[in-house]
């Protein structure tokens, strides 16, 4: 079997999700509360065990499970297309894909919008003035409004990796000093 196999699935599964609530939401005006719900969602799923129990644990059932999500939703004001597509997603054992849906949701909205996300991890957390001036730049480079989401790795000890769509830009001192060591056991 191949190990990818089951991502693709997944990939597969939340992006027909992801084509689905963002037509409807698209279709009712409500991309805006669309977005507010996605960022709702992936801070709920960061910050809740119990939450990402429910969408990964097979122990419960259909209704159980639809019946918890749905409540989660109306509990978070979630917007009603939002709530209906967790429901049916709960319904037809679909949950374990919530966090492949809410990425490609998320790239939907932004393409949608016209912009781009770009994953920035540096060593130290980035200031006002640093991330600004990383958005000119990326911003120059690929002609779109750019999201910045940045990550701290302190294993990183300097520089940035910027990962935008399918480019990585790694200028981290990590980055170089393992380069450094590969070349290092080349030559001797």
């Amino acid at each position: 079997m191949d190990v990818s196999e089951p991502a693709s699935i997944s990939t597969g599964i939340a992006a027909r999700y992801a084509t689905a609530l963002f037509d409807l939401a698209k279709e009712e005006g409500a991309l805006g509360p669309l977005e507010s719900d996605v960022a709702a969602l992936e801070g709920a799923l960061a910050d809740s065990a119990d939450l990402r129990d429910l969408i990964a644990s097979p122990i419960y059932g259909r209704d159980v499970a639809a019946a918890a999500i749905g409540k989660v939703a109306d509990a978070m004001g979630l917007n009603a297309i939002t709530g209906n597509t967790l429901r049916l997603m709960a319904q037809k054992r679909r949950l374990f894909v919530l966090p492949a849906l809410l990425v490609a949701l998320r790239a939907r909205i932004a393409d949608h919008k016209g912009e781009i996300s770009a994953e920035v991890v540096s060593a130290k957390a980035l200031t006002k003035a640093q991330s600004d001036k990383l958005s000119k730049v990326l911003k120059a480079a690929t002609g779109r409004e750019v999201n910045l989401k940045s990550t701290v790795d302190e294993s990183l000890i300097g520089g940035l990796v910027v990962k935008v769509g399918s480019t990585m830009i790694d200028t981290s001192i990590k980055a170089k000093l393992n380069a450094l060591q590969n070349t290092m056991k080349e030559v001797g």
